[in-house]
């Protein structure tokens, strides 16, 4: 994939990013509804794949930005097709022993991310977090509060209950991350809902991204979390 390499400048709103290209101020928009705060600052490097839609309104995406020498990558949607295809490809051992695979299950009134079931019809619910805020090396999540992520997690409480096998994934996006904790200061609802998850046998796997522009790849090694506020 070919990209093309900006300025950031401004973000107007959580959708979009004014990015300069060769000198000329161009709008790209932000696939990712985070705050993104200490990565999208003034002048900092970002890569942005180019639109091949004429009716779009903005003509690039801004998928990776430069932070701590590494390449963040911000296209939070991509987190899922990641885990997905990691977990197809063996790649995550916790998760190896499936043979049906399924993105966007419909339970209730939620969509899980990915569903798993084995030749037992023993099943699995695992919902994925991209994660790309970095506090004195450990990653935490959420970096904006998140109702919507709270819910997911109390959805998987009630599987659990039901007999499931529920997973949350943590995809730390931001290689410089190598633990993870929540983020109790910006949401201690979704915090406090990590916590009754992980007691009512919700488990939860972090593993962390290689980022780099011909490709991202999962490192195969899961690793450690405290879900206590520090």
């Amino acid at each position: 994939m070919d990209y093309v390499k900006g300025i950031f400048k401004n973000r107007p709103n959580r959708f979009i990013a004014e990015v300069e290209v060769d000198g000329v101020l161009e709008i790209a928009h932000v696939p990712n509804t985070g705050r993104c705060r200490e990565l999208l600052v003034d002048d900092a490097v970002v890569w942005l794949k180019p639109s091949d839609n004429p009716n779009r309104k903005t003509k690039f995406s801004l998928h990776f930005v430069e932070n701590r020498g590494v390449l963040v990558s911000l296209y939070s949607q991509q987190a899922n097709s990641i885990v997905y295809d990691a977990i197809i490809n063996g790649k995550i051992k916790e998760l190896s022993d499936y043979s049906i695979h399924q993105r966007e299950k419909t339970v209730d009134n939620s969509r899980i991310d990915i569903y798993l079931e084995n030749e037992n019809h023993d099943s699995c619910f695992v919902e994925v977090k991209g994660v790309t805020l970095i506090v004195d090396g450990e990653a935490r999540f959420p970096d904006a509060p998140t109702e919507r992520g709270a819910k997911h997690l109390k959805e998987l409480i009630k599987l659990k209950k039901e007999g499931n096998r529920c997973v949350v994934f943590f995809l730390i996006q931001h290689p410089a991350g190598t633990f993870f904790r929540p983020n109790w200061e910006n949401d201690p609802v979704f915090s406090q809902t990590l916590n009754e998850a992980y007691e009512n046998g919700v488990e939860i796997l972090v593993y962390r991204c290689d980022n780099q522009l011909d490709g991202i790849e999962l490192v195969c090694e899961s690793l450690d979390f405290d879900l206590n506020a520090e």
